[in-house]
């Protein structure tokens, strides 16, 4: 399906301000992108570089006053999730480099203090590592409420697991932490999702099984297309869609995804 994703940001600062923006669509995915735009008023000088997950990175530095920032993008997304229910896991010792770093415990992702309920989970689940990530996924999806407005932005794993509710994050951070409790490389992803209701930036995560990188989402029962990546990372802690480094206001975020002929 062919989608245009557009985010715009409006910012207020009292004094000139360095500030970080993960706004940049990620490279190297099975999707097409077709085009892609950005738009700053006023015009001011940007930096680009990549980060350390592969992520398009914008710096720059907030003028006084108002700042709105712009971004559209025309992609060819995938209508359809690649699903594959004998996808085994993958040994630690065959893991390429790069996917280790997702078995670790992070600051939103306490993995080391989840491994008894990650069993308890997959007890009855012994040859297909998609369905042992399937299992985790449905669980959470059933035992954490989906609701906002009921975490906040250091609200961790092991918080929503007591909680029992939390935003689309929150169940992920959960679903990741769980995965690499049992040895299963999980990494968070930000982006757009066509349908999503309320309409706003949505997060999911990929797990790591038999040489590939398989989507799930732990607030979905029946996993829908139409995704587009902005960024990956541990958790949310590295996907940021803004960093800043000073007294800076967000004061409007407007988020759409359209289907187009």
């Amino acid at each position: 399906m062919k989608l245009k994703t557009r985010c715009q940001l409006e910012y207020y600062s009292t004094q000139e301000t360095p500030l970080i923006l993960l706004l940049q669509l990620f490279r190297g995915l099975p999707y097409v992108i077709i085009e892609e735009t950005l738009t700053i008023e006023p015009a001011i000088l940007i930096r680009r570089y990549v980060d350390t997950y592969g992520n398009s990175c914008l710096r720059l530095i907030t003028p006084i006053g108002k700042l709105v920032i712009s971004t559209s993008a025309i992609v060819q997304a995938e209508e359809y999730i690649a699903v594959d229910i004998d996808a085994k896991f993958t040994l630690i010792q065959d893991l390429p480099d790069e996917a280790i770093v997702y078995l670790l415990p992070s600051r939103f992702c306490e993995s080391d203090k989840l491994n008894s309920l990650a069993f308890s989970i997959i007890q009855n689940i012994f040859n297909s590592g998609y369905q042992m990530v399937a299992a985790i996924c449905q669980w959470v999806n059933r035992n954490i409420k989906y609701e906002h407005n009921t975490s906040t932005s250091i609200t961790s794993a092991l918080d929503t697991l007591s909680s029992q509710h939390g935003v689309c994050r929150d169940l992920s951070h959960l679903a990741i932490a769980l995965c690499r409790s049992i040895n299963i490389p999980a990494r968070f992803v930000v982006g757009y999702l066509y349908l999503l209701r309320p309409m706003d930036l949505h997060a999911w995560f990929e797990v790591y099984l038999d040489g590939k990188w398989y989507t799930f989402d732990a607030t979905q029962l029946t996993l829908t297309g139409g995704r587009v990546v902005l960024a990956y990372g541990r958790d949310a802690a590295d996907v940021a869609i803004a960093t800043y480094f000073g007294n800076i206001q967000l004061q409007n975020m407007e988020v759409s995804v359209e289907k187009i002929a």
